[in-house]
Order: structure tokens, then C-alpha cells, then sequence
């Protein structure tokens, strides 16, 4: 990337740039419409017909039915908060959290970057289920972004980027069962405030939050570097773009606050659900002018502790109510850090498959369910909330549909300390990168970009340091000794490494052959 060029070989580069831009000038008004369709279906199929109707049933009415709040930060680092070694940010509330529930040190997300990770979370489901592998955008973007996604390839043999968004899904399908959706089944009443990201109901109304099992809505339907951002009550549109307002950016954490506040405090007797995404530490980072250049870590320090500020004020509602013990608050980051952030002790960022983008923090306190200051290395996933939370409504899951997270309930209680998961997978997109089982990882890619090696072909290519530093891939690591992802240990475990690549291969197989999930392969 930072390799200089030579005379001819820029000229090529400017040539073949120019190329793609003047193709979409010839396109002129039809270039956008063009530019944007998705050969989703041609990837994983179309869904059954009837899918969207599949009935929910109560299996249990006994079940305890919590209150819950989910709060899910946007790029936050594994070592930004206290409780995970943090020290540079001050995250007290956070860490208060630690103390009286349930910490866990190997938490995944079902991927590194923000939409999936999301997807995963409210269907849990691997995001290449529901077709959302990589990041939803606005309709209206600018129209270099667009060629960007759909001459993603050729941008990416000229150096520019690593992006395969073009064939991401507009947006979470109505086909797909979400976990508000399933709560609402046990009677609870669901809201959610914050940053979406399954798509731009700005122009696409069917893809808003209301039309996915949520009662009540206040946020933004993407990131806030994504243009333009507007900002939303329920489907009424509050401002067209938040982008062009500092104040509110500042404000965000601030108003997410007052809202999620609101919603608690109408809740009556009945059991409520609230999903608390927070904008922030994602780029651009802001923080309200109480918080601003008051912490140790920049503007990115300012934001998290306006985060802490922001927990705190929930808990105060929690007990202002007298609802504490029956409230299940659970705390945790949708990814690792992108370009500020600590990812603690783990190597890589967000958008990578090593530990420090898919590791992220995960907090659950429920007081007299959940003991307090446990500690956990057990491997779980956020898709694992999706049986967790059905379970504790009394819900059943969808029965005609594959759902890869397992019940966590054993293990936050303190029931078990075994891991559900054979193993856990790590997706670059659609691409499988990836596997943990146990305490081993094995990881493998061709070059550069992160893109995942065939696991039939040949090794890297020599342009990338093969004869003078030796292939390096694939890799195994041992993350109970080596969790930094330092030490190459294949040479040394050899049919370790073989027996990891086989479960990539045969996970591959299956998947290919019915990647939706609904027993049709």
C-alpha cells in the first residue's frame, strides 16, 4: 500500500480508475439504480415461502421473564473499560457492573464489523443467513461510495480498498424472526433507541425498527460517517441529517439517554425489553460539552465516559423504580476498536479476524440470578442471547429455521463452565477465515486484505514475502498461552492445525449447501 510506483504503473492505475468512473458517466441517471442491485439471492438462495408467518409458541409459562436491557456499543474496545485493564478511560459505572454480575473474558461477536454483528445479534443467526455480511448503506449516498461497493474487486486490485460490500443485503428481511419479536410473544413490551443498521428506513420504511418487533424507536438507521444520517421517533423523521448538525452529534449519547430513561419509566408491571445501541466510539466521535477533552484519551476517552455517564444513569432509574433485581442489564460492544480504541492484550482491530476484532467486553448483572464477580473464560458469542433471552420469556424458537447461538443461562449462573460451542467461525464478509475450538485457533488468508484462503489452493504468492520471510499461512495459535496471536505454533502441531482446516472444510460444505438454514440443503 505504501509502496511507491513507477511512472507507467501509475498511469495504469489512473487509466483503469478513470475507467470505472466514466462507465458509470455513460450510465448517467441510471448509473445509481444500476450500481446498487445485490445478487443476494444468487449467493444463499431465496427464503421459504411462508418464513415471515413462522409461529412463536410459550414452552414455558413459568418462565421468570426479566426485565432486559441490552446495551451495545459501536466499536468499543475490549481494553477501553476498567474492568478489562483498562486504565487511560475512567469507566466506573461500567466497572460496577463487573463486580456485582457476570464478566466475560472470551466473548465473540459473529463478526468484526458493525451490520453483521448486528444481524447475528437480534436473530442469532451467522450473518450470512440473513445476507447482511457486511455493512448496510443509505440509498442516497454519495455515488463514489456506490462504485466503490460494485467495483469493489478492480478498487481493490488498485490498492484503494478491501470492501465486498456490494453484495450485502439492502436490509434485515421480514422473514427473519428477531429477538424483540420473540419477546413481544411472552408479553413484553420492546423498545429500542440508538443506532440501527439493518438498513436505511429512511427511504426503505419496511426495513424501520417498528416493522421488526419493536413497540417504540429513537435513533439513526446507520453509522454517523454514512450520508446522510437522519434522525428518527418511531417512522417520523426528527432531522434529515445529524451530519450537519455538531450540536446534536454532541448531544447524541445525551438524547439516546433521555429516551431510554423515558422508556423505562413508562413501563408498568409489564415486563419490558430495551435495546440501547449507543452511536459512539464510532468515527466520528463527539461527546457533550460536560464530558468534552475531560478524559485522559482524547475525544475517544470523552465518548466512553459519556457512555459510563450513561450507564449510571440507568441504573439510578433501576433503582429509583425498585426493579433492579428483576432487571437483566447486560453490557457489551458489537466489535473491536477501528481507529482509537484498545483491543487490550489481543492482536487486530475491528474489521480483522484476529482476537482484538471479534473479542469484545460482556457484562450481565442480574442480582440474586447471576452471582456477583464471576469471571468467566468459557468462549460465548453474542448470537448466544438470541436462546438465552427466548429461554428466560418462556419462548420456544423458530422451529424451521437454523439458529447457531446456544442457551448461555448455565453459564452465567454458574450452573457450567463448558462452552456450548464445538466452534466458533470467523467470517471476513462471506468469507470463511477462521475457527476456534477449544483453546486452539486456526487462521488462514491469502495476502493482504484479509481476504481467506480456498482450502484446496496453492500457497501465498512470493509478492508477498514468500521466498525471503517463508509462507506464513496458514497459522494456529494457542490463545490459553499465546491470547496476543504472536506465536505460530503449525509447525510444532502440525495435525492440530489439520484437524482445525478440516472443520473449516466441513462447516463449509454444510452451509454451502443450505446457507439460509432452513433444512433444505
Amino acid at each position: 500500500m505504501s509502496e511507491k510506483l513507477s511512472r507507467r504503473e501509475l498511469i495504469k492505475k489512473t487509466i483503469r480508475i478513470g475507467a470505472i468512473a466514466g462507465g458509470a458517466a455513460v450510465l448517467g441517471a441510471g448509473a445509481y439504480s444500476f450500481l446498487r442491485e445485490h445478487p443476494i439471492e444468487e449467493l444463499y438462495g431465496a427464503y421459504p415461502e411462508g418464513a415471515a408467518n413462522t409461529p412463536l409458541a410459550i414452552t414455558n409459562p413459568a418462565a421468570p421473564k426479566p426485565n432486559i436491557i441490552l446495551m451495545y456499543c459501536d466499536d468499543l474496545g475490549y481494553g477501553d473499560i476498567g474492568c478489562n485493564g483498562g486504565t487511560a478511560i475512567r469507566t466506573p459505572n461500567i466497572d460496577s457492573l463487573a463486580r456485582r454480575g457476570f464478566r466475560a473474558t472470551d466473548c465473540y461477536a459473529c463478526n468484526a464489523v458493525c451490520a453483521p454483528s448486528r444481524a447475528g445479534l437480534l436473530t442469532g443467526r451467522y450473518p450470512f443467513r440473513t445476507g447482511i455480511i457486511g455493512n448496510t448503506y443509505p440509498k442516497g449516498e454519495p455515488i463514489g461510495r456506490v462504485l466503490a461497493r460494485k467495483f469493489g474487486d478492480a478498487f481493490l486490485s488498485l490498492g484503494v480498498m478491501d470492501i465486498r460490500e456490494k453484495y450485502v443485503a439492502r436490509g434485515i428481511s421480514d422473514h427473519e424472526i428477531t429477538l424483540a419479536e420473540g419477546l413481544k410473544k411472552a408479553g413484553y413490551r420492546t423498545g429500542m433507541v440508538g443506532k440501527w443498521h439493518l438498513g436505511d428506513y429512511s427511504k426503505q420504511p419496511e426495513f424501520n425498527p417498528r416493522r421488526h418487533g419493536f413497540d417504540e424507536y429513537f435513533g439513526v438507521p446507520h453509522s454517523n460517517d454514512m450520508i446522510p444520517c437522519p434522525l428518527f421517533k418511531n417512522e417520523e423523521m426528527l432531522e434529515a441529517d445529524i451530519g450537519e448538525s455538531e450540536a446534536t452529534q454532541k448531544n447524541l449519547t445525551g438524547l439516546y439517554t433521555r429516551e431510554a430513561l423515558k422508556f423505562i419509566e413508562e413501563s408498568g408491571r409489564t415486563p419490558f425489553f430495551l435495546y440501547f445501541a449507543h452511536t459512539y466510539p464510532h468515527q466520528p466521535i463527539y461527546a457533550s460539552e460536560r464530558f468534552e477533552k475531560k478524559s485522559k484519551a482524547g475525544i475517544y476517552g470523552d465518548a466512553v465516559e459519556e457512555i459510563d455517564w450513561s450507564v449510571g444513569e440507568i441504573l439510578s432509574m433501576l433503582r429509583r423504580k425498585g426493579i433492579e433485581n428483576n432487571t437483566l442489564f447486560i453490557f457489551m460492544s458489537d466489535n473491536g476498536p477501528w481507529y482509537e480504541g484498545s483491543s487490550g492484550r489481543f492482536r487486530g482491530r475491528k474489521g480483522q479476524s484476529y482476537e482484538g476484532g471479534f473479542r469484545v467486553p460482556f457484562i450481565a448483572v442480574w442480582p440474586g440470578r447471576i452471582p456477583a464477580g464471576r469471571v468467566s473464560s468459557t468462549a460465548i458469542m453474542n448470537l448466544d442471547l438470541y436462546p438465552t433471552l427466548f429461554g428466560l420469556a418462556g419462548v420456544g424458537l423458530p422451529g424451521d429455521r437454523m439458529v447457531d447461538g446456544k442457551d448461555i443461562s448455565a453459564i452465567l449462573t454458574g450452573a457450567t463452565s463448558a462452552s456450548p460451542h464445538e466452534a466458533v467461525y470467523f467470517y471476513h464478509y462471506e468469507r470463511l477465515e477462521g475457527v476456534r475450538a477449544g483453546k486452539w485457533k486456526y487462521f488462514d488468508k491469502t495476502d493482504r486484505y484479509t481476504w481467506p484462503i480456498a482450502l484446496d489452493t496453492a500457497p501465498v504468492p512470493d509478492t508477498l514475502g514468500g521466498k525471503q520471510m517463508g509462507v506464513r499461512w496458514p497459522l494456529l495459535y494457542d490463545l490459553e498461552t499465546d491470547p496476543g496471536e504472536c506465536y505460530n505454533m503449525i509447525n510444532t502441531h502440525p495435525q492440530k492445525a489439520a484437524e482445525l482446516k478440516a472443520m473449516m472444510k466441513e462447516w463449509a460444505k454444510k452451509t454451502k449447501k443450505d446457507p439460509r438454514g432452513f433444512g433444505r440443503g
